[in-house]
C-alpha cells in the first residue's frame, strides 16, 4: 500500500506540475480561457472580467507550486487539502464546460495537448480519485529531503514560478505551442489533406402523426408517412472531422477588400497585431508607430491587423489597417500590440511592444 501510495503521489505531482508548467509560459492563455468561463452566456459572472489575468496568475500559481510542493513532501497535509479543493474547482468546470458544451476547449494543459471536454472531464475524475487516495493516507507520505533544504527549495520555486509568469505577460510566451510560432506557414497550416477525415452529421425528424410529435430518422423517411405533419428538424454532429491547425485566417478592409492571399505571397511584411486595439496605452502607440515609420523608412511594408477599426485609430497609427477575427489574432500573438514578422507567409519572427 505504502509503494502504491507513492506512486500515486508521484503521478498526482508530475501531471499538476505539468499542467502549470504549460500554463506558467503563457498566462495570457489561460486568461483568454478564463474570459470565456466569466462571459454571461457560460458563467455570467462578467464582474470578474477585470479580474480575469490575476485569478488566472493565482491558479496557474497554486496549481504548478502544489504539484511541486507534492512531489517534495513539502506541507503534505495541506497540500493535499489544497490539491482537492483546486481538483473540484476543476472538476466542475470541466463538468459544465462538456455538459452544456459552452466553451469547447477548457485550456487545462495550456496548448500543448488538446483534449476533448468529456476527456478532460474523465481525467478530472481520475485525479480527484487518486488526490482522495491520498488524503486518506497522508501520514505515509515521506518528504523527499530535510526539512531545511525542503523549505528552500519549495519557497525557491513558488518565486520562480511567479517571476516566470511575470515575464510571459510582459514579452511573449518562452515555448510556443500555437500553430502561429516561429517557423510555421500560415498557408500550409490553412490546407486541408485530401485523405482527412470528414464531418459526420445525424438529421432528426420530429412529426406530428395522429396529435403526437415522434422522432424519426432519415431513414424512416418520416416525409413519405401519410397524414404526418412536420414540426421540426435538428442536425447533431457524430464526428467533427479535421480541422486545419489555422482557420478562419483572413485580411481585409473595405478600401482594399481581402488581401490575404497577397500578404501571404508577400518576400517580407510585418504584421503589428492588436486583438483589442481599445487597451492599447500611448506608451504602446508611440512604440510602433516608430517602429513603422523605421521600417518604412528602410522599404519593407507594414500592415495592422486589429479585431476593431474605427476613425479613431486610423488617426492614431501610420499604417494602413486591416479586419481580422479576434480569436485569431490571440492566437497568433499574446502581446496586445505584437508584431510578427512574415516571409512568403512563414513566421519568422515575433515581437512584444516592450521589445521593439
Amino acid at each position: 500500500m505504502k509503494l502504491l501510495l507513492q506512486i500515486i503521489r508521484v503521478l498526482v505531482a508530475l501531471t499538476f506540475v505539468f499542467s502549470g508548467f504549460v500554463k506558467l509560459i503563457d498566462p495570457i492563455g489561460t486568461k483568454i480561457k478564463m474570459l470565456e468561463y466569466f462571459g454571461e452566456d457560460v458563467l455570467n459572472l462578467t464582474f470578474l472580467s477585470s479580474y480575469a489575468l490575476e485569478i488566472s496568475v493565482g491558479l496557474i500559481w497554486f496549481e504548478f507550486v502544489l504539484g511541486v510542493w507534492l512531489l517534495f513532501g513539502y506541507k503534505i497535509k495541506f497540500t493535499l487539502r489544497a490539491l482537492l479543493l483546486l481538483i473540484t474547482v476543476f472538476l466542475f468546470l470541466t463538468w459544465y464546460s462538456a455538459y452544456f458544451n459552452k466553451v469547447t476547449d477548457c485550456g487545462c494543459f495550456g496548448d500543448a495537448v488538446k483534449l476533448s471536454n468529456w476527456e478532460t472531464f474523465y481525467k478530472n475524475v481520475v485525479l480527484i480519485i487518486l488526490i482522495l487516495l491520498l488524503n486518506w493516507r497522508w501520514y505515509v507520505l515521506r518528504p523527499l529531503f530535510s526539512n531545511r533544504l525542503l523549505t528552500t527549495l519549495s519557497h525557491i520555486f513558488a518565486l520562480l514560478a511567479l517571476l516566470l509568469m511575470v515575464y510571459t505577460i510582459r514579452h511573449l510566451p518562452l515555448i510556443d505551442f500555437r500553430p502561429y510560432a516561429i517557423g510555421k506557414n500560415i498557408r500550409e497550416g490553412m490546407q486541408i489533406p485530401p485523405d482527412a477525415p470528414q464531418p459526420k452529421f445525424k438529421d432528426i425528424w420530429y412529426y406530428k402523426i395522429n396529435g403526437e410529435v415522434k422522432e424519426f430518422s432519415n431513414e424512416d423517411e418520416p416525409w413519405n408517412i401519410k397524414g404526418a405533419e412536420f414540426v421540426d428538424r435538428k442536425t447533431i454532429t457524430l464526428e467533427e472531422g479535421f480541422t486545419p491547425p489555422i482557420h478562419d485566417f483572413s485580411i481585409e478592409n473595405d478600401a482594399d477588400g481581402d488581401i490575404t492571399d497577397k500578404v501571404l505571397s508577400m518576400p517580407e511584411v510585418y504584421l503589428v497585431i492588436s486583438y483589442n486595439p481599445l487597451e492599447i496605452n500611448d506608451k504602446a502607440i508611440q512604440i510602433i508607430n516608430t517602429f513603422a515609420q523605421k521600417m518604412q523608412q528602410e522599404g519593407h511594408t507594414v500592415i495592422g491587423l486589429y479585431a476593431l477599426i474605427d476613425g479613431n485609430l486610423v488617426q492614431k497609427f501610420h499604417f494602413s489597417l486591416y479586419m481580422t477575427d479576434a480569436t485569431t489574432l490571440k492566437t497568433m500573438i499574446r502581446s496586445n500590440p505584437g508584431v510578427i514578422k512574415l516571409q512568403n507567409g512563414t513566421i519568422v519572427e515575433k515581437k512584444a511592444w516592450r521589445d521593439l
